[in-house]
């Protein structure tokens, strides 16, 4: 009973935790307004999928070539001015994006909003995971389930204006600035002063009976971040066929209506939603160990079926499917690499952040070669292999505590 007294928090940190809650909210609803436009960009100017893969590649790429940089600009500025910083240059991108006239355009302009968009991930996630330790429990999934609310947010936002006949312009820029002035607005509500220094060591009630850290070595550390890696790749690697290519599934192999077709992707973000609010219970009565490994299969298996058989449902099925397996991947893996030992508090999410966004920088010319030479059925078996992929990586994870 006096535990639970002294970690309940005080006004500030459940002010911060709504206010992280609007960073990741935003964070989600801007880039989804524009995914659902891809068809008609990609029509527009006239390019088949290999160069549309190239192009889109951009985003992640602009995450990539920034990335390292957020470690020291939350350092510099603070975790929560970064993460509103990057989400109003973010915003910027992606409108210049949707108003593109060239492919150089296009993917210039994607190349911004994913640079801003790798310094808004750490930084939210930093500020997340910092009222997560003054909470004293697990809540870094309901942040990223916020994510997803905010991700179907703005994918039903486009699906409606293009239902509408809303033009790209007018549409992009009314969703850059509501969702600009109310990142502003929670930044008031942050946690005020410099960052915090994690935890150095993880309570013993996090560890599972007789389960003991590993030594802090080199070899060891590297061997589970390098698993961390893949298993949060492996998670964006979903993630990316249902931004980059469902809708293009949908519409051009399945003959899809384009309203309908971006059911593909709200389908995934909304299951994957459902998975993330339940998740940090899961995670505490199996381990996420366990989790993952269910996610993984039910992912696999799911879409698996959706390709084996390709009807209009059952690929909305199997990419609802996909996006709840993948649901924890991510906070799974950020939160196990902060508390990584032998390496700078920080570190370890830095380093799991920049590098899981070589699923999205690789996927899509990847499955775009892929569709040109065989077909976008046969490029989507991306996913079924990232779920068989966490099958064998997520051994490094906690498992259930008895």
């Amino acid at each position: 009973m006096t535990v639970d007294v002294l970690r309940r928090p005080a006004l500030a940190e459940r002010r911060a935790r709504v206010a992280v809650a609007v960073l990741f909210f935003t964070n989600g609803a801007l880039f989804a307004n524009l995914l659902p436009r891809y068809p008609q960009i990609k029509a527009d100017l006239g390019i088949g999928n290999a160069a549309y893969g190239l192009a889109v590649a951009a985003f992640p790429a602009g995450a990539i070539t920034a990335g390292l940089a957020a470690g020291i600009l939350v350092r510099r500025f603070g975790s929560a001015r970064v993460a509103v910083g990057g989400t109003l240059l973010t915003g910027v991108g992606i409108l210049a994006a949707g108003l593109a006239d060239s492919v150089a355009v296009f993917a210039g302009a994607l190349f911004l909003a994913g640079a801003m968009d790798a310094f808004t991930d750490v930084a939210q996630n930093a500020h997340g995971l910092r009222v997560q330790r003054r909470y004293g429990r697990s809540i870094i999934n309901s942040f990223h389930a916020i994510w997803s609310i905010g991700a179907v947010t703005g994918g039903s936002m486009a699906a409606g204006a293009i239902a509408l006949g809303v033009a790209r312009g007018p549409h992009l820029l009314f969703s850059a600035v509501v969702f600009a002035v109310a990142a502003c607005a929670a930044l008031r509500f942050c946690l005020p002063g410099p960052e915090t220094e994690p935890a150095g060591e993880i309570d013993a009630e996090d560890r599972a009976p007789g389960e003991q850290r590993a030594p802090a070595t080199g070899l060891r550390t590297g061997y589970v971040l390098a698993a961390l890696v893949l298993i949060a790749t492996a998670g964006t690697l979903v993630e990316d066929a249902g931004s980059s290519w469902a809708t293009l599934y949908l519409s051009d192999s399945l003959h899809a209506t384009v309203a309908l077709a971006a059911s593909g992707y709200v389908a995934l973000v909304g299951a994957q939603f459902v998975g993330r609010i339940v998740g940090d219970r899961l995670v505490d009565r199996f381990g996420q160990r366990a989790v993952a490994r269910s996610g993984a299969l039910i992912a696999a298996v799911g879409m698996g079926l959706a390709l084996a058989v390709p009807t209009v449902p059952g690929t909305v099925l199997g990419f609802a499917a996909a996006g709840f397996g993948v649901a924890t991947l991510v906070p799974a893996a950020m939160h196990e690499a902060d508390e990584l030992p032998g390496l700078k508090p920080g570190s370890g999410l830095t380093i799991v952040s920049w590098l899981m966004r070589l699923g999205f920088l690789l996927s899509p010319p990847v499955v775009g070669l892929v569709a040109d030479a065989a077909s976008l059925r046969v490029g989507l078996l991306v996913v079924p292999l990232a779920g068989l992929l966490v099958l064998l990586c997520a051994g490094v994870l906690r498992p259930r505590r008895q």
